[in-house]
């Protein structure tokens, strides 16, 4: 299914888009689905990129205090086996 929709562009981006489709012989509705689909798909990424560092610097926190935890009670461990 499709949606009717009025789109203003501006002069300039509306003449470049006549020149590209000159050259490339694709429709313009053809054309403007595509682009809007790229750019949906690419906005996307963005998105799930600045989630994924958003949620990956609050794992590192918790990781290097985890961590020091492990140092320790390897530290602890060495300790007992080197006094045995």
């Amino acid at each position: 299914m499709s949606k009717n929709l009025s789109l203003k562009l501006q002069d300039g981006i509306f003449k470049e888009t006549e020149q590209v489709l000159k050259k490339v012989k694709r429709p313009r509705n053809a054309y403007i689905n595509e682009a809007v689909h790229f750019y949906n798909r690419l906005m996307a990424r963005r998105l799930l990129k600045n989630k994924l560092m958003r949620e990956s610097n609050i794992v590192a926190a918790d990781s290097m205090s985890v961590l020091e935890e492990f140092e320790k009670f390897e530290e602890i461990i060495s300790g007992e086996n080197h006094g045995n």
